[in-house]
């Protein structure tokens, strides 16, 4: 009997998604790689392939047409799916509510709220039906709490809280554990995609030591690699520099 495990990780192409991917493949997981940009993905499966079994899927979470298009292109090997990693996310810009872009609002609510909802929403009724598996929601410490001019981003990000929590509830009865891992400050490209570019994004990891995502990685490492009977349901993880969203010490 083959007991290897299949994860598929959204946003692969970077990031916490991107050292999910490499730590999970230096553990044998079977892996479906997610992500809009194609030389991105044939990078990484090239790189894991030498590790474990790869596919790789390209779409936008935002479409819920291609979502369900590509996770369903899936050849057999692969459409046995034990572990989902919802980690595609963003954040667009950092202004007060009054001069706030609605073309920025509409891509956090689009990728982080109804991008996430359209990914599970292809793969939760094979683990119903399996009554097994293992849902992964990346949030953020900014689902926890409201900071100046994050409103819609942290509005989003509390949503994902709220999703979880429910999925939590809903899939009980399957045997289905669902956790929400919320990371504080992280260095990886969200700084640069919030300032679309500016080189202030380089500022926000200046004078201390920011969480890396293979930080992050080994944390969902660990929760999807727990005892049948342990679910880590909710988990909130800063650097040791942060104490919350506005109160960083920094050198």
């Amino acid at each position: 009997m083959n007991n290897t495990k299949t994860a598929l990780i959204t946003g692969a192409t970077s990031g916490i998604g991107q050292a999910t991917a490499r730590i999970f493949a230096r553990h044998g997981i079977q892996l479906i790689i997610c992500g809009r940009r194609q030389e991105r993905l044939d990078a990484l499966s090239k790189e894991l392939s030498e590790l474990t079994t790869v596919t790789s899927l390209k779409f936008d979470v935002r479409d819920k047409y291609e979502v369900f298009k590509a996770i369903g292109s899936l050849s057999t090997s692969f459409q046995h799916i034990d572990i989902l990693i919802n980690n595609a996310g963003n954040a667009h810009g950092l202004d007060f509510i009054q001069d706030g872009s609605l073309e920025d609002w509409d891509a956090m609510m689009d990728i982080n709220v109804k991008g996430l909802l359209y990914v599970s929403k292809a793969i939760i009724p094979q683990m119903t039906k399996r009554q097994s598996g293992h849902i992964v929601n990346i949030g953020s410490s900014a689902g926890k709490e409201v900071y100046p001019k994050g409103n819609v981003y942290c509005a989003s990000k509390h949503a994902v809280i709220a999703i979880t929590d429910g999925m939590r509830i809903d899939l009980n009865p399957f045997g289905i554990k669902v956790t929400a891992i919320n990371p504080g400050l992280v260095e990886t490209e969200f700084s640069e995609v919030r300032f679309k570019g500016d080189p202030k994004a380089k500022q926000v990891y200046k004078g201390y030591k920011a969480l890396q995502a293979i930080d992050i990685a080994e944390i969902i490492h660990f929760a999807i690699t727990r005892p049948a009977h342990v679910a880590i349901a909710d988990l909130l993880v800063f650097p040791t520099a942060q104490a919350n969203s506005i109160t960083v010490k920094k050198n």
